[in-house]
């Protein structure tokens, strides 16, 4: 993959390229050097956690403890500076205590993620956790949970948001503004959203 990235990103100089990874472990070292080398390659990876909890992971089967995730995005702020990061997180998972969830608001404070896809879990049939696990945790719970993590991120993406005020950002333009035909809507190299006038 990572030679794919770097083929890709010599066909020609303009070109962005950005792309969407399921698992930490797909984020190598060799993709992180591709990521500083080649600048047409998007200041930005998508690295889904689920989770803060160690304990919580390895029910969930996800192969990666909370200390490991967090080496990984050390190493790849050291490797790519200014690197953006975005994830999935998952309020609610079969037997979450407390404590576990506050192990998730503490990775994402850790993190500070620009974006954030959140949800609260629910019981998808024929999965290893519908088998497996009783899903025990109250609706009303999973719910406030959910608000909490929501809420952070909210504030973690402000704090992002404001750091790019008043600087200069190339942006990939999709099309037209949703709000006026008289501007356009594109993504900046870490994939904000940005809208400006024609």
């Amino acid at each position: 993959f990572p030679e794919l990235m770097h083929r890709i990103s010599l066909l020609d100089d303009g070109l962005r390229v950005r792309y969407s990874t399921s698992h930490p472990k797909d984020c190598s070292d060799e993709l992180l050097h591709v990521h500083r080398e080649r600048e047409n390659v998007c200041n930005f990876i998508h690295l889904p956690v689920q989770h803060g909890n160690t304990d919580v992971l390895a029910r969930m089967r996800r192969t990666y403890t909370r200390d490991e995730y967090l080496d990984l995005i050390e190493r790849a702020r050291a490797i790519v500076p200014g690197v953006a990061f975005s994830t999935d997180i998952i309020a609610g998972f079969c037997g979450e205590t407390e404590d576990e969830h506050r192990d998730t608001l503490s990775l994402m404070e850790a993190v500070r993620y620009d974006h954030a896809f959140m949800f609260i879990y629910s019981e998808r049939p024929n999965t290893y956790a519908q088998r497996k696990y009783v899903d025990d945790v109250p609706e009303d719970v999973k719910k406030r949970r959910l608000s909490e993590i929501i809420n952070l991120q909210s504030a973690h993406a402000l704090e992002s948001n404001r750091r790019d005020v008043g600087t200069l950002q190339t942006v990939l333009v999709e099309g037209p503004s949703k709000r006026s035909d008289e501007q356009l809507a594109g993504r900046t190299d870490t994939n904000k959203m940005v809208i400006f006038n024609r």
